[in-house]
């Protein structure tokens, strides 16, 4: 408890992490306290900070119990039945539109696992926040984590007839500086968009609209709607483009695809839960995307 307090910063977070209420969490640090005869925390109305003593007592704990952390997952694996509880965080347009089902299915293989599952686009420290793996799309930046490749994800232009027949088809990237652009805000540079020339070269174009979303499903609408252009994953994109609500643009132009990939801390002994897991992505996601399916 103590080193959950530590990594979460507060008592109720840590509680929440080891399924346990606050009350009862302060009361083993206590416990902890007592035994040891040294303060470990410092408690306010507002915060827990570590004393020095706390410090030092938690940089030579924490390697201790991974340690028992390993070993135990090395007796469970041994048996190699998947079982436990297993943290997962996701992109949230990706996960709910596409992961779910995976994971529904992943949930009736294996009724002895306990899914948790965490949609947001913040990039998570699995480690420091106590998750056993992630789905990211994108480059993979963090050295400390071993990736999985499941797919890729073309990124697309798209746009509506109505839109198309009021302003005009792009035919070369240069031509969006004439368009309405609608920015997905999730996009680190999200006016400015990228495209591969026909020789393979890379290129950034810089565009500008009056429709801002921090969400792709958002943008797509807005596309949909007539009001502008969108960049957009192919996996948002796929129903619109079977249907003909809208249509892709600059095909000879787009982007070099993003991977998906799983992601996992380094450990000597992968828990059976987390490698049943990317095994059952992997095998999901083999081939060509299924919403890649009738473009």
């Amino acid at each position: 408890m103590f080193v959950a307090v530590m990594e979460t910063g507060s008592f109720t977070a840590a509680a929440a992490r080891l399924g346990t209420s606050s009350g009862q969490a302060s009361k083993l640090v206590s416990r902890l306290e007592a035994e040891l005869g040294v303060r470990l925390l410092n408690r306010t109305t507002r915060a827990v900070s570590a004393t020095e003593a706390g410090q030092a007592y938690f940089e030579r704990i924490r390697p201790l119990l991974e340690e028992f952390d390993i070993l135990d997952l090395s007796i469970k694996n041994s048996a190699q039945v998947p079982r436990g509880r297993l943290r997962l965080t996701a992109p949230l347009t990706f996960g709910t539109m596409e992961l779910t089902p995976a994971l529904n299915d992943f949930a009736m293989r294996y009724p002895e696992i306990d899914l948790e599952v965490s949609f947001t686009d913040r990039v998570v420290s699995l480690v420091d926040e106590g998750f056993d793996m992630a789905v990211r799309v994108g480059r993979t930046e963090d050295s400390s984590l071993i990736a999985r490749k499941l797919c890729d994800v073309r990124i697309v232009l798209v746009g509506a007839e109505r839109y198309l027949a009021r302003r005009g088809e792009p035919t070369v990237p240069g031509d969006l500086a004439g368009h309405d652009c609608i920015a997905d805000t999730n996009f680190r540079e999200p006016n400015l968009w990228r495209f591969r020339a026909a020789d393979g070269e890379p290129l950034a174009i810089p565009v500008a609209g009056r429709l801002r979303y921090s969400n792709a499903e958002a943008c797509l609408q807005a596309a949909e709607a007539g009001l502008g252009l969108a960049y957009v994953p192919g996996f948002v994109a796929g129903p619109a483009l079977r249907t003909g609500r809208v249509r892709r643009l600059l095909e000879a132009f787009e982007p070099a695809p993003f991977g998906v990939h799983a992601l996992y801390p380094h450990s000597r002994h992968l828990a059976a839960k987390v490698r049943a897991l990317v095994d059952c992505l992997i095998e999901r996601y083999r081939g060509a995307p299924h919403w890649e399916n009738d473009w």
